[in-house]
């Protein structure tokens, strides 16, 4: 029996929803992109707060005025449409700056994890043929150290000044230092984009290899953020949205930017997140909307209550990964009318989201899609006797295929090899596609839904797992292990640690014959060729490998055990929080990491 207040409210939810879905997305051929909805915005809210940053806050009309500098002064240096330009800095007004002066060129940004060094760092330059890089000064010696392995002009690297606490570089040129020459005007061929074209590169931790670019045409980044932002936040001119997730991710850049973008909504931006500082913030900038991935909120329960977080003007939170354990308290703790969880990737088709406010799910789609059986320990999708996949009963956890249409393209890698790896085809008829995502999620039962079926997000599968706020790919992590010198080979999984969102890294070694680990030079290489959300947190020696008949190597039984003192009889090895160097797991260690006050 449902209630006729829940009937009437999700009514009215769904009449929100129906003129934001009812306007068809632009195809590939229409001449538009997020570059124009940016200038239309800002024309229309000129004299209104686009941003604050660091005691520093633009207008649209002000914003623009720097956006067009910045893109007329590239202009100058040889960047025309179609290009590939590298953007590597910390969340920052310049950073956002740089990318939409992109966007204006008709040019592509290739957004790079600010955390990248070494290997990944020039692998995600050099794949995505960047003809020039804009390096903020405050990441400028990471990529110093591989700078002699790119393939760049002097003239191509362009240091974008933070606080100006270092010189500018050889052979590098401080740009920030010559917008003045250039004017802050509108560029004319801007309104000529194609809505198909490329407008970022967004890296993903994939189960092959090093990270993968990601295209995102304008007009998947249009369809997205206009629905996001009137559907999914239901931001308006007057709200102000909290960012601090990095602006080289989708959920920042794609649902965050984009649905201010869109709406006129102002945006008040963090270089990173702060637990404690967040409730003071929120005051001080009132700021009503929070773009959130659900570590964070994990983290926000965790502080202890403060006054600044009573009374808030924070109404709406838009995310993805609020895991339905903390679902209610972290609503009813900090008075939060509407949380929208989203679920979507940078490359997929296929995307789902809260539009109707239920609680403890992801929502739904308007894609078609598929739950199948997916074996965890074999690693593998199961097939009927006649090599066909089985679907899961409704409320089962299957594995997520989205249908490739005309609707719900799939943009795909830079590398064809890539995008054909995600692709399964002749599934349900000849000649048919879906794009495998990886995920296992269920439908679920949320009541009174207008027969919209809702799902829930379950777990990764494969060889991608999520630790602080980051995709973290199991082979990516072990090719670059595998270059240790005493190691044969290097086995990585996800592993769950009490009272943490996510999984940890775990790695089991197999060691060159006659070697023995030196656990301090290990420790070196692993915080010299991998960023801190990809260093393996606990290192097992084995003393042979376990595979499968295909020479496949065996993850389910690694992933039960763990890292269990009880489970396991080869030596152990743990990089405690904000350590530097591996330590002996011994007793007292793995029981504060059970408990939960090891502080992880």
């Amino acid at each position: 029996m449902f209630d006729i207040k829940e009937i009437v409210r999700v009514t009215k939810e769904f009449l929100k929803l129906v003129p934001v879905l009812a306007v068809k997305p632009p195809t590939d051929d229409d001449a538009t992109s997020m570059a124009m909805v940016f200038e239309e915005t800002a024309a229309k809210y000129a004299d209104r707060s686009m941003i604050v940053f660091e005691g520093r806050e633009l207008t649209w009309r002000e914003f623009n005025a720097l956006t067009n500098q910045f893109a007329h002064a590239l202009m100058a240096r040889g960047i025309s449409r179609g290009d590939c330009v590298s953007v590597i800095m910390e969340n920052r007004i310049e950073m956002l700056a740089c990318n939409m002066a992109l966007q204006k060129i008709g040019a592509i940004a290739s957004l790079i994890n600010n955390a990248l060094t070494g290997a990944q760092l020039a692998h995600c330059v050099t794949i995505s043929e960047s003809v020039a890089c804009l390096v903020g000064e405050e990441v400028y010696s990471q990529f110093d150290a591989v700078r002699a392995q790119l393939q760049l002009e002097d003239n191509s690297v362009l240091w974008v000044a933070d606080q100006r606490s270092s010189a500018v570089p050889a052979n590098s040129e401080d740009i920030v230092s010559q917008l003045g020459n250039y004017p802050n005007t509108n560029l004319p061929d801007t309104k000529t984009i194609l809505a198909g074209s490329t407008a970022m590169y967004i890296f993903t931790s994939g189960t092959t290899g090093m990270p993968k670019a990601a295209k995102i045409p304008h007009r998947r980044w249009m369809a997205a953020a206009r629905a996001f932002g009137l559907a999914g936040c239901q931001a308006q001119a007057d709200s102000r949205f909290y960012l601090c997730l990095p602006l080289f991710h989708g959920t920042g850049i794609i649902c965050g930017v984009g649905s201010c973008l869109y709406t006129g909504a102002s945006i008040f931006l963090r270089r990173r997140f702060s637990a404690s500082e967040f409730w003071s913030d929120v005051q001080t900038y009132q700021t009503s909307h929070f773009i959130y991935v659900g570590e964070l909120c994990r983290y926000l329960l965790a502080q202890p209550p403060c006054a600044e977080e009573r009374n808030n003007p924070l109404r709406k939170v838009f995310g993805n990964g609020l895991r339905p354990d903390i679902w209610d308290e972290f609503k009813k703790r900090f008075d939060i009318e509407r949380i929208c969880e989203f679920y979507g990737s940078s490359e997929g088709n296929v995307s789902f989201f809260n539009a109707l406010n239920k609680d403890r799910t992801m929502g739904l789609t308007p894609a078609t899609i598929m739950l199948v059986k997916y074996d965890i320990d074999a690693d593998e999708i199961v097939r009927d006797a006649a090599g066909k996949l089985i679907e899961v009963t409704k409320g089962e956890a299957g594995l997520l295929l989205g249908e490739i249409d005309s609707d719900f393209k799939f943009d795909g890698y830079t590398s064809e090899d890539a995008t054909e790896s995600k692709i399964l085809r002749d599934v349900v008829k000849p000649g048919d596609a879906w794009f495998n995502t990886g995920d296992l999620i269920r439908q679920q039962d949320v009541g009174f839904a207008l027969g919209k079926a809702h799902y829930q997000f379950v777990d990764r599968v494969g060889d991608t797992f999520r630790w602080r706020s980051e995709n973290v790919s199991t082979n990516e992590v072990a090719e670059i292990l595998n270059g240790y010198a005493q190691i044969e080979m290097a086995n990585v999984y996800g592993v769950d640690v009490p009272a943490t969102e996510g999984k940890a890294g775990m790695v089991a070694l197999i060691l060159r014959q006659g070697q023995a680990l030196d656990i301090g030079e290990f420790s070196d290489f692993v915080a010299a060729n991998l960023p801190h959300y990809a260093q393996p947190v606990f290192v097992r020696v084995q003393p042979e490998a376990e595979t499968t008949g295909t020479f496949k190597l065996l993850k389910g039984e690694l992933r039960k055990q763990a890292f269990h003192l009880d489970q396991v009889e080869d030596e152990v090895y743990v990089l405690p929080p904000r350590a530097t160097r591996y330590q002996t797991l011994d007793d007292q260690l793995y029981q504060s990491i059970m408990d939960g006050s090891a502080g992880y």
